[in-house]
């Protein structure tokens, strides 16, 4: 039978990289799936499909452009500006080299990625928590606020928006800043601890909104509420 509806039109490459930029929340999300399934138009426009974006910014539609050509047409990368060292600006305070991040998020490496971040954010505790391997709750606070919003920025352009500090910060307040009902929402233990060993862990994009990066909780929740709060983070959120 007949629904009397007519037909969906059938948008254009063109109409879905505007759609990408300047559509509502929903309509981005529908766009993202669709502009997968015309990947080859869209590596033919490699080269101008990100004029609409910022590399100083985190707009996951530029982050998606990216991945999804790295996913089916890799060679189409060479043809951008900037991508070979990473398309998204880094920057940092101290002098840390976000490249490897950047490279494993856009390859949808997020076990890897994970790892990088903490590395960083070892890195930005001190020698300490460098050779201590973990970090304190209480060397939070002095981290450089431009180093934890450049890794913010990353999760956030290369998850479709939905891993990342902020991301983590923003459902905790919407649940009235509840660890216990946080950890079930994001795809963890309830108790919040989780280890990496073996396949305890979702590293897909298909993983809940907020469930990456990890923060282990072995030692109760400081260590994370110290980084959710932290003014760098908190500005954004």
């Amino acid at each position: 039978m007949l629904s009397g509806r007519p037909p969906t039109k059938q948008l254009g490459i063109d109409q879905l990289l505007d759609r990408l930029v300047s559509g509502s929340a929903r309509q981005k999300r529908s766009t993202a799936s669709l502009l997968e399934q015309v990947a080859e138009q869209l590596s033919a426009q490699a080269g101008s499909a990100l004029q609409a974006y910022s590399p100083e910014g985190d707009d996951w539609g530029a982050g998606w452009i990216l991945q999804i050509l790295q996913r089916h047409h890799p060679e189409a990368l060479e043809t951008i500006p900037g991508v070979s060292g990473g398309w998204f600006q880094m920057p940092s305070s101290c002098g840390i080299d976000y490249a490897d991040l950047q490279l494993a998020l856009l390859r949808e490496e997020f076990e890897e990625a994970d790892r990088l971040t903490s590395c960083a954010l070892r890195q930005l505790a001190g020698d300490q928590a460098v050779q201590r391997g973990y970090v304190y709750f209480s060397e939070v606070p002095p981290m450089e606020a431009l180093d934890l919003t450049t890794i913010d920025r990353l999760w956030i352009a290369y998850s479709q928006g939905r891993f990342g500090f902020t991301v983590q910060a923003r459902l905790l307040s919407a649940l009235g800043g509840h660890y216990d009902r946080l950890w079930p929402r994001i795809g963890w233990k309830k108790d919040g601890v989780w280890t990496r060993y073996p396949g305890s862990f979702q590293w897909s994009m298909d993983a809940p909104e907020g469930h990456m990066p990890l923060v282990n909780q072995l030692r109760g929740v400081r260590l994370m509420d110290a980084l959710l709060q932290h003014p760098g983070l908190a500005s954004r959120s």
